[in-house]
């Protein structure tokens, strides 16, 4: 004997797309309801589909809400928010300059002898180092 239709109820839908929200993989979502992968994403496309673009717009409205406050998780919050979206970096950059046409030995010599004098300071927001090794601003 045949299994009965699916029937998708306005309970299930709103399960569904909050456990598409959380991340819970389609396959694991079908057997919480007791269904086929296939079955579920033919009655429940739309709410895998949106759960998760819902979830994101949320936190991120949080987030924002709170990066553009006051307080002490204000600080915290935006520079999450820049490292994300706005790709700032904390960053250490080491540069070791040397004659292309020293050996690796005579590079590892300077090296040992001359130490971090080899090694360029991590630079400030919009300096530049100039062919010479000197800072500066463009």
């Amino acid at each position: 004997m045949a299994r009965p239709a699916h029937q998708p109820d306005s309970f299930l839908l709103r399960q569904v797309e909050a456990m598409a929200a959380y991340g819970v993989p389609e396959e694991k979502i079908a057997r919480v309801l007791g269904i086929d992968p296939k079955t579920l994403r033919k009655h429940y496309r739309d709410e895998l589909d949106t759960g998760q673009i819902k979830a994101n717009s949320k936190v991120a409205e949080s987030l924002y809400r709170k990066a553009t406050g006051e307080g002490p998780q204000s600080v915290t919050a935006a520079i999450f928010w820049l490292k994300t979206r706005a790709l700032w970096k904390e960053t250490m950059v080491s540069e070791v300059t040397h004659d292309t046409s020293d050996s690796v030995k005579a590079l590892m010599e300077r090296i040992a002898k001359d130490g971090c004098s080899l090694i360029r300071p991590p630079l400030l927001l919009g300096e530049v180092y100039s062919t010479s090794g000197t800072v500066g601003r463009p």
